[in-house]
């Protein structure tokens, strides 16, 4: 068994996306090296309607799967295939975009105006860019949450975990998505595949995520002149933590317990090409893309 260090902590950063709305994005838009098969991940969390209630109105995705997790108020969407629906609290919803869709996502806030939820996207190999596009629309109720001993609490959106299974079934990239709660005090190791790159996404309380071979709350490492210093340990609400190689993660949560989003997927290591929701493997075929886009000819299916 071998833990795996904490390669990099990355703090969330503002941006805005859609027609105005405000969210954090924790990676996204850059190197894919270490988050391969993974693009991007935002954080759209938000107590101000007006700042979100603009939404992601039509546009276009191909190439991609993108993930929509709910935690509070509801996203209405609909596509150019005629799909239409409301994703709730706890509600998930797997789109593999495929050859190419037109979408739309509308955030209503809950009775008190707060929204929040997750979108994560991930890439699909060269040989899948061109499939249909297809749904899986997940209610909260038909993933599972697996409660241990220690309180620890696991909703398995997608792949095996703990005996049980997500219900979102044949991606690409064979990922497990978990959404995980360790009470405070509380340490606890998780298995990743040695195989798969993982990251973190801390988005309530806070932890430390490095192995238990110093007392909690010290890390000591040496600067350039060679004396131990203290660095940030503990790591907090929209923190994004990369992992290294290994085959578990450990996780000691602080006082008020921590709660993040433990995501792997196994590397699809090629070119990616991509203009916003469009990804492609190379320019040319980036440029057919936005060609077709504005000929008429994008959607396939």
């Amino acid at each position: 068994m071998s833990i795996r260090p904490v390669k990099r902590i990355v703090q969330s950063q503002p941006t805005m996306e859609g027609a105005g709305v405000k969210l954090r994005r924790a990676f996204g838009f850059g190197d894919t090296g270490e988050t391969d098969p993974f693009l991007l991940l935002d954080d759209f969390r938000n107590d101000r309607p007006q700042d979100y209630l603009a939404g992601f109105p039509w546009h276009p995705h191909r190439g991609i799967e993108t993930i929509t997790y709910v935690l509070n108020g509801t996203v209405e969407h609909g596509d150019s295939l005629g799909n239409r629906g409301t994703l709730g609290a706890g509600d998930v919803q797997w789109m593999t975009a495929g050859s190419g869709i037109m979408h739309q996502e509308m955030p209503q806030g809950d009775a008190q105006g707060r929204m929040h939820g997750f979108q994560l996207w991930a890439n699909l190999p060269s040989s899948l860019k061109m499939t249909a596009p297809r749904y899986q629309d997940i209610k909260a109720g038909q993933v599972p949450e697996i409660t241990d001993d220690d309180g620890t609490k696991v909703r398995v959106v997608c792949g095996d975990f703990w005996g049980q299974k997500g219900p979102v079934e044949g991606v690409a990239a064979d990922p497990r998505y978990l959404d995980v709660f360790v009470p405070p005090g509380q340490r606890k190791t998780l298995k990743v595949e040695v195989e798969r790159h993982a990251f973190a996404y801390v988005f309530e309380g806070s932890g430390t995520f490095r192995d238990s071979s110093k007392p909690f709350g010290v890390l000591l490492e040496k600067d350039v002149n060679g004396q131990e210093i203290v660095v940030r340990d503990s790591v907090g609400d929209r923190s994004l933590v990369l992992f290294d190689s290994g085959d578990e993660i450990t996780v000691q949560a602080g006082d008020q317990g921590v709660r993040f989003l433990l995501v792997s997927g196994k590397p699809i290591q090629e070119p990616v090409a991509w203009h916003g929701p469009i990804v492609m493997n190379t320019q040319a075929e980036l440029r057919q893309a936005m060609s077709e886009l504005r000929n008429g000819s994008f959607i396939k299916n």
